[in-house]
């Protein structure tokens, strides 16, 4: 067997995650994982990824971009045979969902 079939879905999630912490909000200096901005990560069996994610607001000047850019990026990953990304607005967006760390780079704590 090959290294590729053996990764298991928790350690395709942490590089899942890697990627996410890679990828920005145009507006906020802050990544959209630490942002609150990914609700939800999931990886099957064929490790097909579905990620649930939100936006900062309906109206965000990337709705169109930065979903495609999350897709492209998790798809880019070697073990991920495919990923599709679902936006959803329930709930809405706020800062409430925002990490400590994000809070902090902010200046928000």
């Amino acid at each position: 067997m090959s290294e590729e079939t053996t990764i298991d879905t928790a350690e395709l999630g942490e590089k899942i995650v890697g990627v996410l912490k890679t990828i920005y909000d145009p507006e906020i200096p802050v990544d959209i994982y630490e942002l609150g901005l990914i609700y939800d990560v999931f990886v099957n069996e064929d490790n097909e990824v579905k990620i649930l994610m939100t936006l900062t607001s309906p109206n965000c000047p990337v709705a169109e971009s930065l979903p495609a850019e999350v897709e492209e990026k998790v798809k880019s990953l070697n073990a991920v045979k495919d990923a599709e990304v679902e936006i959803t607005f329930d709930p809405p967006w706020t800062q409430e969902l925002m990490s400590e760390e994000a809070k902090l780079e902010l200046g928000m704590l």
